[in-house]
C-alpha cells in the first residue's frame, strides 16, 4: 500500500510540474504576441483599448486567469525575460508565482541572482519572498563585483555546480529573532543562536550544517574553544564562526588564522577544501579589514544586526558599500 502511495505523490508531482511548465510558457507566449504582433508601434490609447478586449474575450472563454492585471503581467513577463532559455530553464523548478516576484526587479544582475539560486536551491515562492524582502542579494558578498563577474559566477554555479564563498557570505547578518535583552554576553549571544539554531542556519542558508558549540582543540598543552563550527556542503568546508560584542579587531584575525590552521592539518578530510572562518562584530572597522588581506586567508568579516532599521536606511547603506567595493574593484584593476 505504502508503494501505491508513492506512485500516486509522485505521479501527481510530475503532473503538476508539468501542467506549471505548461503555464508559464502558455503565459509568456501570450505576452510576447501581444507585445510584438498587436501592440507593436501602436498609440497607448489603442493599445490600453486592445489589452481590454482581449483579456474580455479570454476571460469569457477560459475564466479570471485571463483578466486585464493578469494579461498585463505576461506582457512584462515576456518583456522582462526576452530570452526564452532562460525561461525554459527554470521552468520545471519555477512556479508563475515564483515569476510574478521576479518581474518587478528592475537590475538584470539582481533579478538572475535570485532566478539561479532559486533554481539551484528549491526556494518554494515564500522562501523566495522572505529572500528578496530581506535584502539577500546586497548583503552577499558577490553583489560588490562588477556585473559581468557576478554574471560569470552564477553562470559557473548553474552549469558546473560550482560554488563560490562570495555567493554563500553575507553582510551584515539577521539576528533580529534573538530577541537579546540589551546587556548581553558573548556566551549569551552563543547560547541564544543555539535555542534559535533553525532559525540561524536559515540566515545563514540551507547548506550550512551544524558540527559543534564550543568545540576544543588543544595547541601547545592549551586549550582553545571555537564558538560554532559548521560544514558547507557545496564549499565542501568547515566553517568557524567567532562571536564578538564589539567591533572588529586585529587580534580577531591572529585568532582566526590559529583555529583555521589547526583544523586544516589535524580535522580537514580528504576532498574537503581549506576551512573558511567567519568572524561575526557588532561593528567593523573598515580600514582595519582592508590593511589585514583578510580574503587572502579564508577569514569573512561580517556584522550583525539584533535590531533592524528601516528598509529605506539599510537600502542607502548596501547600496554604499556596493559602489564603493566595485569602485576599489575597478580601480585594483
Amino acid at each position: 500500500m505504502t508503494d501505491l502511495k508513492e506512485l500516486v505523490d509522485k505521479t501527481r508531482s510530475q503532473v503538476a510540474a508539468q501542467v506549471n511548465s505548461a503555464m508559464v510558457v502558455l503565459y509568456w507566449e501570450i505576452g510576447k504576441r501581444i507585445n510584438e504582433d498587436v501592440l507593436d508601434n501602436k498609440r497607448a490609447e489603442y493599445g490600453k483599448e486592445v489589452i481590454v478586449q482581449i483579456s474580455q474575450q479570454l476571460t469569457l472563454e477560459f475564466g479570471n486567469s485571463f483578466s486585464e492585471k493578469n494579461i498585463r503581467k505576461m506582457m512584462q513577463f515576456a518583456s522582462v525575460f526576452s530570452d526564452f532559455n532562460i525561461v525554459a530553464s527554470a521552468m520545471r523548478q519555477l512556479s508563475w508565482t515564483h515569476f510574478l516576484l521576479l518581474i518587478p526587479i528592475s537590475q538584470d544582475t539582481k533579478r538572475n541572482f535570485y532566478l539561479e539560486v532559486c533554481k539551484i536551491e528549491n526556494w518554494s515562492v515564500r522562501v523566495l519572498r522572505e529572500k528578496i524582502n530581506s535584502l539577500l542579494f546586497e548583503r552577499t558578498a558577490i553583489s560588490k563585483k562588477p556585473e559581468e563577474i557576478i554574471d560569470k559566477e552564477l553562470k559557473k554555479w548553474s552549469e558546473n555546480n560550482i560554488s563560490n564563498p562570495d555567493l554563500v557570505f553575507k553582510d551584515p547578518y539577521f539576528l533580529d529573532f534573538l530577541e537579546l535583552k540589551d546587556t548581553f554576553s558573548e556566551k549569551d549571544l552563543e547560547e541564544a543562536i543555539i535555542v534559535e539554531l533553525q532559525k540561524f542556519i536559515s540566515e545563514l542558508g540551507s547548506d550550512f550544517a551544524f558540527l559543534s558549540r564550543q568545540k576544543r582543540i588543544t595547541i601547545d598543552n592549551r586549550d582553545y574553544y571555537l564558538d560554532l563550527l559548521f560544514y558547507h556542503r557545496k564549499l565542501k568546508s568547515l566553517v568557524v564562526i567567532e562571536l564578538k560584542l564589539g567591533e572588529f579587531e586585529a587580534s580577531h584575525k591572529g585568532q582566526m588564522e590559529l583555529y583555521l590552521s589547526y583544523l586544516n592539518k589535524y580535522e580537514k578530510v580528504e576532498g574537503e577544501n581549506p576551512p573558511i572562518g567567519l568572524i561575526l562584530c557588532s561593528g567593523k572597522n573598515s580600514e582595519h579589514i582592508e590593511l589585514m588581506n583578510l580574503e587572502g586567508d579564508n577569514i569573512k568579516v561580517a556584522e550583525y544586526l539584533l535590531i533592524l532599521p528601516s528598509e529605506k536606511v539599510l537600502l542607502e547603506k548596501l547600496h554604499r558599500s556596493i559602489e564603493i567595493a566595485r569602485n576599489k574593484f575597478e580601480n585594483k584593476k
